[in-house]
């Protein structure tokens, strides 16, 4: 499995958390967060995940950012995106069921670094449940 993870300045702690856990479980983790607190423009590092998760060259994203909504929105502009805002882990385990997210977005402003850890762990073992929820997740994508 491959994983693509990106961050702004208020998520690169729990990116190295998410990061370090995800490779002491042999993830392969492409990193385009920043390394650094100093402030950045999320969009810089949102669309590097998304187009890899969109073009499938991963299997996940994970997005992290001060609330969540910035990350979650510019990853969404993509096709073959559905990313999810998840601050508990009943709600990440939803959004993989019922809607099979592909990126999961996390809040570091109002999730504990260890919740984040979690709701990842959460993420990734759960399956998409598909059946009356496939027909909901193929009219996601914007009709052109």
């Amino acid at each position: 499995m491959k994983i693509a993870i990106g961050n702004d300045h208020a998520g690169t702690d729990y990116k190295l958390a998410i990061k370090t856990f995800l490779e002491s479980e042999g993830i392969e983790v492409i990193n385009y967060g920043t390394n650094e607190n100093s402030s950045v423009d999320y969009p810089d590092f949102v669309h590097p995940v998304a187009k890899d998760v969109d073009t499938s060259k991963v299997t996940y994203g994970i997005l992290i950012c001060g609330s969540g909504n910035g990350v979650a929105m510019t990853a969404n502009k993509y096709t073959n995106v559905r990313a999810g805002l998840c601050w508990t882990k009943e709600i990440t385990e939803l959004t993989r069921l019922h809607n099979n997210a592909n990126i999961i977005c996390v809040p570091a402003r109002f999730t504990s670094l260890p919740q984040a850890v979690e709701m990842i762990k959460t993420f990734l073992a759960t399956e998409f449940e598909g059946g009356r929820h496939q027909n909901r997740v193929d009219k996601i994508p914007m009709c052109l």
